[in-house]
């Protein structure tokens, strides 16, 4: 029987015999389509013309794998794409690994794989190798999803990485943060927020290469994606390995409205809320502007803002300062703000 006449995966989808390959062949490649390079090897033969690359990997278990602007499948090319963009690599080459739970409906599946073919797309990524795996009821969520991504360097292109950090850089959030938390959350516990409040999932890596460009050379030191631990954690990992510390404008970081009451109404403070489509960057102050300007005419970047810079004290701490210029600490995250998300 074809797969294709299957309204659900089954445990023979997962035995590598007829079943195993008409899923593969006939579904899955056929939604991947013009992205898919892999030649049903057991590995992908890529040819770089470059001495270094960037490598990524993650795995991704969204709860609920679907969400009002995006799904689990969308999320693991963001958020592989973005990881290696931020290193200052061009993202290149993805692998996909599905682990897929027995009853999981293939019109959900076909949704998620051409949520992963247009997401790609966008990016200009391709996807080069993949496994799947079928397991019991029961002993995956529906669907989890594992990539690995490569990135190049080419003449151009510039590692971005802490050491490059100075003093007197400024900070810049690309966008309101914590909204893919309270979207998803609002989601799973019916708080009502979820159509105010849309995830910001979203590929970076053109929008990065539009900023680093227009900066110029050397102008941007450090990006990073603001995903588990959010803004705060991501600071506190910043100036730990920088050596330095980090003042923050606590009424200049974007939040969005909405995002801010459900935050009071749970008790959480949005610094730490995860996102998947904002970044922190550090930069040369005389570049700041002609950063900005890129970012706000981008729509990933509409949200923008100067946050804050970078002392010459060496503790390591970041400092949160209010509107009459109160200095409080931003401590690391020591547990989780929320359930996990992704």
């Amino acid at each position: 029987m074809s797969t294709k006449k299957k309204e659900r995966i089954v445990l023979e989808h997962g035995t590598g015999g007829l079943l195993s390959q008409k899923l593969v062949s006939e579904f899955i490649v056929s939604i991947l389509s013009d992205l898919y390079l892999g030649k049903m090897e057991d590995s992908a033969i890529l040819n770089l013309d470059t001495k270094a690359i960037a490598m990524t990997t993650d795995s991704f278990v969204v709860d609920p794998i679907f969400f009002g602007n995006g799904n689990i499948g969308k999320i693991s090319i963001c958020g592989t794409v973005n990881d290696l963009a931020v290193s200052g690599a061009k993202p290149m080459y993805i692998t996909l690994s599905l682990v897929m739970e027995e009853g999981l409906a293939l019109a959900d599946l076909s949704k998620i794989l051409k949520s992963i073919h247009d997401t790609a797309k966008e990016a200009n990524v391709q996807i080069v190798a993949g496994d799947t795996k079928v397991v019991r009821k029961g002993e995956v969520d529906k669907i989890f999803i594992n990539t690995s991504g490569v990135g190049t360097f080419g003449n151009n292109r510039e590692r971005l990485t802490i050491p490059l950090i100075q003093t007197g850089d400024d900070i810049i959030v690309t966008g309101n943060i914590g909204n893919h938390s309270i979207h998803i959350l609002s989601l799973r516990e019916g708080l009502g927020y979820e159509s105010r409040v849309l995830s910001d999932c979203a590929p970076l890596n053109h929008m990065i290469d539009e900023v680093v460009e227009r900066a110029g050379k050397g102008k941007v030191h450090l990006m990073r994606d603001l995903t588990r631990g959010g803004l705060g954690a991501s600071l506190n990992e910043i100036a730990f390995g920088c050596k330095r510390n980090i003042e923050i404008n606590l009424d200049q970081i974007p939040v969005q409205y909405e995002t801010r009451m459900a935050s009071d109404m749970l008790g959480v403070n949005p610094i730490y809320l995860a996102n998947e489509g904002t970044l922190v960057i550090f930069c040369d102050p005389k570049s700041t502007s002609q950063i900005l300007k890129t970012l706000k005419a981008n729509k990933y970047g509409l949200n923008s803002q100067l946050v804050g810079k970078v002392s010459k004290n060496k503790e390591s701490v970041v400092f949160g300062i209010d509107k009459e210029g109160e200095k409080t600490v931003i401590e690391n995250l020591y547990g989780q703000e929320l359930p996990r998300l992704c």
